[in-house]
């Protein structure tokens, strides 16, 4: 999978100006940090925003998909709609189990996770693409069977 350049770029954009704004706003008349502090400070900081794949999932297919996943794999939060981190480390746990999933239960919907998956949809869900870790239109197409 590609990173999203331009969405880790906004990601990170956010985390700044929240940051700058946060510092700003929380300070007090007696103490007011320099602004270079500040600026320094949250350029530091990594981008620590969860991104979301729903690789071309609605909301409420991807609700169904988190649905699933808390009654079978441990997910624990909120049924939003959007596939991110946590809801991939359920999906990997699930992977791992039956798929042949061998990476890290890291929530990071790489190469390996869609392999895994693709193997999954192409057993049960009329994927029949190659298992080349490209989450491309059958792959979509397949996991929106999954999800209906």
């Amino acid at each position: 999978m590609r990173p999203n350049a331009l969405g880790r770029t906004i990601a990170g954009l956010i985390t700044v100006a929240g940051l700058a704004a946060g510092g700003v706003a929380t300070a007090g008349t007696s103490y007011a940090a320099p602004a270079a502090t500040a600026h320094a400070a949250a350029a530091a900081q990594p981008a620590a925003v969860a991104a979301t794949q729903n690789f071309g999932l609605n909301t409420a297919e991807a609700k169904n998909v988190q649905e699933f996943l808390a009654d079978y794999w441990g997910y624990t939060d909120s049924i939003d709609g959007q596939l991110g981190t946590n809801s991939w480390k359920a999906f990997q746990r699930c992977l791992k189990t039956y798929w042949g999933y061998t990476g890290a239960i890291d929530g990071d919907p790489g190469t390996n996770t869609i392999k895994a998956l693709q193997r999954l949809l192409a057993a049960d869900y009329g994927y029949t693409g190659a298992i080349d870790g490209i989450a491309g239109a059958g792959t979509q197409a397949a996991f929106k069977r999954f999800a209906a």
